[in-house]
């Protein structure tokens, strides 16, 4: 079934025998709160498009006809279309050019600087467990933008300077008189000769092609500091890619990427490990050496050992970021149990068991109230 018609004039907030000027002081209203602009809010955006399309369906002659008979005009494809919502409009930057000009509701933007800051840049460095825990210096290699030799920035050739816009004057923005549905609008907009700098340079430096700056490879050395954790940033300040013109350099990051290691797990500055000792040593007790990150520990198995027991080490983990302490180590106990036993070994376990009163599998009795039930009945 098709959709009902929209109600056009209600979008509009206007009575249906509005006459045009009615219909622009209420589309001009509403534009000036709901465009994208001004209003940031993503469902005035949606709206802003609603009352658009709805002006420009009441402001032509035919398709306001076809509204008052109770169609939709962009339903049956008279002109617009439901692909098209602003009819002969751009869109949103030539409605709002058509109110207030191209610089916006305070008007035009002004002449901008040739020479602007540069961009800040994003490397990753991959580091070992043991490099990012102690730290260390890394040579890294950075292709990005550089102050033109040649020119020494200023985009000129050898002798030659800037000279002023001969389109703008210097003014770095060209303004115009548009017709509009509001009638002659003052537009402004940057100046394409000169981009909106005001200036032009005649004789472009052949290095660089007035750009002020050039790529090229650079090497850096790097001091990752103690301590630092997969996914940090380290900046380095006024060291990213030169601006056009010359400009002041952005900051060159550096995110750290820590590789897994085969032995420990790091939780900060903590580090966990897991050891098997077989069920022998568990139940006797004996000693063992763990190789840690910068030393050799001595492990105590005590008698007993269950398996899922944890030692703690203390100060043997990852050093702390800025700081002269450091985290722990957690060696984590797991007992192994053998799965193969040849005849004298089983035979040796058998009389363990007998001398343990271990040979039937032991139960624990349950202690709630359904267990007591159940024990009283027992004889």
């Amino acid at each position: 079934m098709a959709d009902s018609p929209r109600d056009y004039y209600g979008t509009l907030g206007v009575r249906k025998d509005a006459t045009p000027e009615e219909l622009k002081r209420a589309y001009r209203k509403l534009a000036r709160e709901l465009h994208p602009d001004v209003n940031p809010d993503p469902q005035a955006a949606d709206r802003f498009k609603e009352v658009t399309t709805a002006y420009e369906v009441l402001n032509d002659p035919e398709k306001r006809r076809v509204v008052d008979l109770g169609g939709d005009p962009l339903q049956q494809g008279s002109g617009g279309g439901a692909g098209s919502p602003f009819g002969g409009f751009g869109g949103f930057g030539d409605v709002f050019e058509a109110f207030f000009g191209n610089g916006g509701p305070m008007g035009g933007r002004g002449r901008r600087s040739r020479v602007r800051p540069g961009s800040d840049a994003l490397l990753q460095l991959s580091l070992t467990l043991e490099e990012a825990a102690f730290g260390v210096r890394r040579e890294i290699t950075v292709d990005t933008a550089v102050v033109c030799e040649t020119c020494r920035g200023s985009g000129c050739a050898a002798g030659t300077s800037p000279r002023t816009c001969a389109v703008c004057g210097g003014q770095g923005e060209i303004q115009t008189v548009q017709r509009s549905f509001l009638g002659n609008v003052m537009t402004t907009r940057a100046c394409n000769a000169c981009a909106g700098t005001g200036e032009q340079i005649p004789s472009p430096c052949p290095t660089c092609g007035a750009e002020g700056r050039v790529r090229a490879r650079q090497t850096k050395t790097i001091e990752v500091p103690a301590g630092i954790e997969d996914g940090m940033r380290i900046r380095l300040a006024g060291q990213g890619e030169v601006g056009p013109g010359g400009g002041p350099a952005g900051d060159l990051y550096i995110e750290v990427s820590e590789q897994p290691h085969d032995r420990f797990t790091r939780e900060g500055s903590d580090l966990h490990c897991t050891i098997a000792v077989p069920m022998t040593s568990a139940a006797l007790g004996s000693e063992l050496t763990l190789d840690a990150l910068d030393s050799e520990e001595k492990i105590e198995i005590r008698p007993g050992t269950q398996s899922g027991t944890v030692l703690h080490l203390r100060a043997r983990g990852v050093p702390k970021l800025r700081s002269s302490s450091r985290g722990d180590l957690y060696v984590h106990v797991e007992v192994r149990t053998p799965t193969k036993v040849d005849d004298e070994q089983e035979a040796l376990l058998r009389q363990l068991a007998a001398l343990r009163s271990e040979d039937v599998a032991v139960t624990t009795r349950s202690t709630g109230l359904l267990g007591k039930v159940r024990d009283a009945f027992r004889p």
